[in-house]
């Protein structure tokens, strides 16, 4: 597998890289390749987040777990679909909350997440691929001990982080998390099946910001332009 990933990324995950599992996982997605299926998202963008966000430039860390499994609509960010794709339902209540908290008025026709990865947002998968049409395929293929140890190496390497935990898949993170140098946010997940039960009106946005001015950090711009 070609890895494309940011230099800063590359050095603090090197071990990784070289265990086992790691190995196992790359022969993995050869064979589902050589056995004809299609996984989402392309090769170049499987470490997407990586490289839009560089390790030393992490604030914020919003934790998914699967990349979507639809045709163009995955591209290696949680939550995130590429400029002309509809947004999902989760991101469309994203945006009605981050409405609703900061006052920010957010485009409903595009769900490109990029300029907030470019301000220290690390949109982090549980799992980085995915067979197309099939949610949580790849979940047992060993992503979940790569990406487990991302979020070990930030809470151990890096000070004052803030990890927005949606929904109980994402909240069985915390315990990776040392919250004695980093701030937790837990709330519903923003699907239209639970966002009613505390996603709305989680203020996680302003929050975020509060947290982030509070250790002389700059605050996340949430507003996305309508390309």
């Amino acid at each position: 597998m070609d890895v494309k990933i940011h230099p800063s990324w590359k050095e603090v995950l090197k071990d990784e890289f070289s265990k086992n599992y790691f190995g196992q996982l790359v022969l993995f997605l050869k064979t589902e390749k050589s056995l004809g299926k299609t996984i989402y998202p392309p090769g170049p963008l499987i470490f997407n987040a990586f490289n839009q966000t560089p390790f030393d430039k992490v604030k914020v860390v919003i934790l998914g777990q699967d990349p979507y499994h639809g045709a163009g609509q995955a591209h290696g960010l949680s939550f995130s679909v590429p400029n002309g794709i509809k947004p999902p339902p989760s991101l469309i209540n994203i945006f009605k909350e981050i409405q609703n908290d900061t006052g920010t008025e957010m485009p409903l026709t595009s769900g490109n997440l990029v300029p907030w990865a470019q301000q220290g947002v690390l949109l982090l998968n549980a799992s980085l691929t995915v067979r197309a049409q099939e949610p949580n395929s790849h979940a047992m293929s060993g992503w979940a001990q790569f990406t487990d140890a991302v979020i070990e190496k930030i809470s151990d390497q890096k000070q004052h982080v803030v990890f927005l935990l949606w929904g109980n898949f994402a909240m069985q993170k915390q315990a990776l998390i040392d919250e004695t140098k980093h701030s937790v946010l837990k709330a519903a997940h923003p699907s239209p099946f639970s966002v009613h039960k505390g996603f709305f009106g989680c203020k996680h946005f302003s929050k975020t910001n509060e947290l982030l001015i509070a250790h002389g950090e700059s605050p996340i711009n949430w507003k996305l332009l309508t390309p």
